[in-house]
């Protein structure tokens, strides 16, 4: 999508990992505990680290590596269903773009991001899907390949 994409270094990404979870937990009597702000929708505002190189080109493509800081906690069930959402990182490369969260010492590749689907002055909305890592990571109710919530990316 070209037509009047924005461009510059990303300073925000807006995720809200899935409705149907984020319903689930609090249904559940669950609580989700974040250190970041959160849309009137009910996603998640992430602000990227100082030194993120995560550029958006006026073709709508993504290049570099975004940190992003925040943590997000869902718990219910006294603890039996717990899931941390922390470290976020907006990579791309040769098979495009993905999430990947801090895991212990490792990093989890939880979500692909598809093709940009909606571009406004200062802003993109790209669509995504969960992974293996990430169908595990939300304690294997979604198969991968299912659509979580699009990422929002603010340009600042």
């Amino acid at each position: 999508m070209t037509r009047n994409s924005p461009s510059g270094r990303v300073a925000q990404l807006i995720w809200g990992v899935k409705q149907s979870f984020r319903s689930y937990v609090e249904a559940a009597g669950g609580v989700i505990d974040t250190d970041v702000a959160r849309t009137s929708d009910g996603g998640f505002i992430f602000v990227a680290d100082p030194d993120s190189d995560l550029i958006l080109d006026p073709e709508g493509g993504l290049s570099g590596k975004g940190a992003f800081q925040g943590q997000v906690r869902f718990t219910a069930h006294g603890g039996m269903l717990s899931v941390q959402l922390t470290d976020l990182w907006l990579e791309t490369g040769p098979a495009g773009a993905s999430l990947s969260i801090a895991e212990r010492t490792y990093r989890l590749e939880i979500a692909k991001l598809g093709a940009m689907i909606d571009d406004q002055p200062a802003a993109m909305t790209l669509p995504t899907t969960i992974t293996l890592d990430g169908y595990q990571w939300l304690g294997a109710h979604y198969p991968p390949g299912t659509v979580l919530d699009p990422v929002r990316l603010v340009l600042g």
